[in-house]
């Protein structure tokens, strides 16, 4: 992995946890967190995509739109954890 898919691959992270964080109704967790929620979304929404064997698309729109889903999921499950 070069320095330019590196980049490429913490701002998709960035924007996923930041859209994850506001379709959830977070406030966001700054760019460190956004990154981290962001990357471990998309991993999570590629396997749960690979399940049921769904298909976002290829591309930069697609892995946004699988690490967006796969965020949600992760701040649905977090706010569920929490609250008990």
């Amino acid at each position: 992995m070069d320095i330019t898919s590196l980049v490429i691959f913490l701002a998709i992270g960035a924007v996923a946890g930041w859209l994850a964080g506001l379709l959830m109704r977070g406030g966001g967790f700054g760019l460190l967190g956004n990154i981290v929620v962001g990357i471990v979304g998309a991993v999570l929404g590629g396997f749960l995509f690979g399940l049921v064997g769904v298909s976002a698309g290829s591309g930069l729109v697609g892995s946004l739109i699988t690490a967006v889903a796969g965020a949600a999921v992760l701040l649905f499950i977090v706010g569920l954890i929490k609250r008990s």
